[in-house]
């Protein structure tokens, strides 16, 4: 089974709501919430992954200093197996934005639990709950 290496963020506002993002139509796992991230290249460290991934998909720059690593999930889909840290990020430069059409939504940790999420993301929330309240 392959395995495949994402990083994720979970981007915290002043409000302490945290970012998720919708998975567009025609991508796997379509209309599910996630926290935003994506795919860790080869030679590429998970900080790196993650700040290339917040720039293409949010236009947001974030130092790696502001990378908080907090857990991480390990799950095997069907054809491979996810293995995603998950950072947390209170400093960004610049305004989010949906740069490649995906809806975006900021929730409170304790309301995660509302919106459908990849199998590998739900088990992330408790710890954000834990942190956040």
């Amino acid at each position: 089974m392959t395995l495949l290496l994402v990083a994720a963020a979970a981007l915290v506002d002043a409000d302490n709501r945290v970012l998720i993002a919708r998975r567009p139509k025609g991508k796997a796992l379509a209309d599910l919430w996630e926290f935003p991230g994506g795919k860790i290249e080869a030679g590429e460290r998970p900080e790196e992954a993650l700040i290339r991934e917040l720039r293409e998909e949010l236009g947001v720059t974030v130092k790696p200093a502001c990378l908080a690593p907090l857990t991480f999930a390990s799950h095997a889909y069907e054809t491979f197996h996810l293995l995603m840290p998950l950072y947390v990020c209170r400093r960004w430069e610049g305004f989010v934005q949906p740069l490649e059409g995906q809806a975006l939504k900021w929730a409170l940790a304790k309301e995660l639990r509302s919106y459908p999420m990849p199998p590998a993301d739900a088990p992330l929330i408790p710890h954000l709950i834990q942190l956040l309240g």
